[in-house]
């Protein structure tokens, strides 16, 4: 039994934040409807190459367990089908521009109003309201002005895109928090309540040590490349064939790491004592370590400062995450059996619980793939599906 089990989710979300949210909820258990336009669907669909038997692989990557309702929410029937599950639901999300949702006639005291025990999650760039409300969002534009991009890159570059959509994960991943905690209070006041999750929000507070420097100085920092300002040796070096990330974050640690490589003589070098000392002394320092790090294969470097228990780990590209045999361990890489893309590689599940185990259920829906199956269950009989057709409502 997953976690989720019983929770009824109607998902109005496209593109990445949303559906990623929705993704969590379904992995747990959750019964998410995926509510799409007829025709079209989640934009998502059309976001290639590359394509996997004419299937979009960056829309198979985020929309496992959840079922395809397609609705046109702009016709009055389809309205009365939304009502219907939200009368039914425990959860909805909907990550359209801020008071798209109210102008379709479902603002948040009549969705509400319909069901009281309602979680309605919205998620948006800036906010629901304030002076963000009506700014279109982007992951890059949000890295941006939440200052990570800013941190991001070499100290002598430009500001630098994260390498992954982070800003929209992220949001997906706070919007889920707040929906969990938005359902443990309900068990107590038996009342809904509306969760406004951000991009801006989520990005920012990930800004962790960076924001408490600024902080406590007045200054901004700058971008550091992958080396710590406050740490040393705590950076990414060259081996013979390929990199290495090496974090020495201790005397200990430091002393394990010299005698692991054999730089004995840095541990005599008063200039080295400690870490605030090998701050100081970086410039000095880091060249000494570069030159033996060069001299040896990069599985040899990770191999001895494993097995002294320094903290290291090769760069990987992509190929070589999902052989590592700790992801390989961790089954980081599923596969799913798609009826049209046949069979599809995802990633796994980044939490594991003992009791309640999060699983793939279902391959993610082909657009309206379950229009009347989730139309029978809200009660709408034959005739009235073959109405809601004429209508243009599915």
């Amino acid at each position: 039994m997953s976690g989720l089990d019983g929770v009824k989710v109607v998902d109005l979300t496209r593109a990445l934040a949303g559906p990623y949210c929705t993704m969590i909820l379904g992995d747990h258990g959750a019964d998410v409807v995926k509510v799409e336009l007829p025709g079209t669907g989640d934009e998502t669909r059309l976001w290639a190459p590359p394509f996997i038997e004419g299937e979009s692989a960056y829309y198979l990557s985020i929309n496992r367990n959840k079922r395809s309702l397609a609705l046109d929410l702009k016709t009055a029937p389809a309205k009365r089908v939304l009502e219907r599950l939200v009368e039914e639901s425990d959860v909805l999300v909907e990550n359209f521009s801020p008071g798209a949702l109210a102008r379709l006639g479902f603002p948040w005291d009549r969705l509400h109003a319909i069901n009281r025990r309602l979680i309605y999650c919205a998620i948006s760039g800036f906010g629901a309201d304030g002076p963000g409300r009506a700014w279109p969002a982007y992951d890059l534009i949000v890295q941006g002005m939440s200052g990570v991009q800013g941190l991001t890159g070499q100290p002598d570059g430009i500001p630098t895109m994260v390498g992954v959509p982070v800003a929209d994960m992220v949001a997906g991943l706070y919007a889920t928090i707040g929906i969990l905690i938005a359902l443990h209070a309900r068990e107590s006041s038996g009342e809904g309540q509306m969760v406004d999750a951000t991009m801006l929000g989520s990005m920012v507070a990930l800004l962790s040590r960076q924001s408490a420097r600024y902080f406590a100085t007045g200054e901004s920092p700058r971008p550091e490349g992958n080396v710590h300002t406050s740490i040393a040796p705590y950076q990414t070096f060259l081996a013979k064939d390929g990199y290495v990330n090496i974090a020495a974050g201790n005397n200990a640690l430091f002393e394990r790491f010299c005698r692991a490589l054999g730089l004995e003589e840095l541990l005599d070098d008063e200039r080295y004592a400690d870490n605030t000392k090998r701050v100081k002394h970086r410039d000095t320092l880091v060249p000494a370590a570069q030159k033996r790090i060069a001299e040896l294969p990069k599985d040899e470097v990770v191999r001895r400062l494993r097995e002294a228990n320094v903290p290291v780990g090769p760069i990987y590209t992509l190929a070589e995450v999902f052989n590592d045999p700790a992801a390989k361990h961790l089954d980081l890489a599923k596969e799913i059996d798609h009826p049209t893309a046949g069979k599809v590689k995802v990633t796994g599940f980044p939490v594991r619980l003992s009791a309640n185990a999060p699983a793939i259920r279902r391959h993610p829906p082909r657009l309206g793939e379950h229009t009347e199956e989730v139309l029978h269950e809200l009660g709408f009989s034959a005739d009235d599906v073959a109405e809601l057709q004429r209508e243009g409502a599915i």
